[in-house]
């Protein structure tokens, strides 16, 4: 049995709400939990979707295991280190939203990524532009970010994330790990499966990555495992054949759909019906 890089168990998440005044009684602080009892594994080099509707608590999740906010249970991510420059050089994140408004042209853009590392700047150039050619946006290295497509900074974001953990050598343990929410999103199909064969690549580096994805399709032909939430709640988890079931979908999404089997790659694919 593969032993895990990344354990959760029992992950709760607790949002405290607005204070509220009782007559006659002092303030009381009340909680909305946002992820209920959660547990999973992840070994290296595997990639993990976390697929549910919206308001499930998918990227409270993904932004708690980042570190970003308080949560009872048990998080784990083996030989991860407490120094926040040395995490910085195993653990990067691509947020939902990434906001930039300063005109850094992308190569820039993607070099911040360096910061935490001691590789000098010519092999921190050439991580640079390595980033750039995975994501097919070399053509842009000299332009301002701030000039940019949608997609094409989604794709400038993404070779930041990627070159902040580009080697092993550079990551204490060579542990990796890649967190991203909603990768996908402003991509063109071309560029959704052009990104998700870089995740395979990177994976195949020995790169553990979790991702938020609302595609099922793209999860089924890509991931190599998936963790279903519902109502802040694990519903399913396990393989991708496993998890994306008939059954399940409906469950998540209230919606009646057939699972065919790609006539190329065997992974599920969800037809609605």
């Amino acid at each position: 049995m593969t032993t895990p890089l990344i354990k959760l168990e029992n992950v709760t998440i607790n949002a405290p709400t607005k204070r509220t005044r009782k007559s006659n009684v002092d303030d009381v602080s009340q909680h909305t939990v946002l992820v209920n009892k959660v547990s999973f594994e992840v070994a290296s080099g595997e990639v993990l979707a976390i697929i549910g509707p919206n308001g499930a608590g998918k990227s409270t999740l993904l932004n708690t295991i980042a570190g970003d906010h308080e949560y009872t249970g048990l998080i784990e991510i083996d030989g991860l280190q407490a120094s926040p420059k040395a995490r910085a050089r195993q653990l990067a994140v691509l947020p939902q939203l990434s906001l930039l408004n300063f005109p850094y042209r992308v190569s820039e853009v993607v070099g911040l990524s360096r910061i935490p590392h001691s590789t000098g700047q010519q092999r921190d150039a050439e991580i640079v532009q390595e980033a750039l050619a995975l994501m097919d946006i070399s053509f842009l290295s000299e332009r301002l970010y701030t000039e940019l497509s949608g997609g094409e900074k989604q794709r400038v974001q993404l070779a930041r994330v990627f070159a902040q953990i580009w080697r092993a050598q550079d990551a204490a343990n060579a542990t990796r790990v890649l967190l991203l929410d909603e990768p996908t999103a402003a991509l063109d199909l071309g560029h959704q499966h052009q990104l998700m064969r870089a995740i395979r690549t990177l994976a195949q580096q020995g790169v553990s990555v979790i991702m938020v994805l609302h595609d099922i399709n793209l999860a089924a032909r890509y991931a190599d495992k998936a963790l279903a939430l519902l109502c802040s709640e694990r519903l399913a988890f396990g393989t991708i054949n496993e998890v994306i079931s008939e059954e399940n979908i409906h469950s998540l999404f209230d919606v009646d759909v057939h699972i065919a089997e790609h006539p190329v790659h065997k992974s599920p694919v969800v037809i609605g019906l």
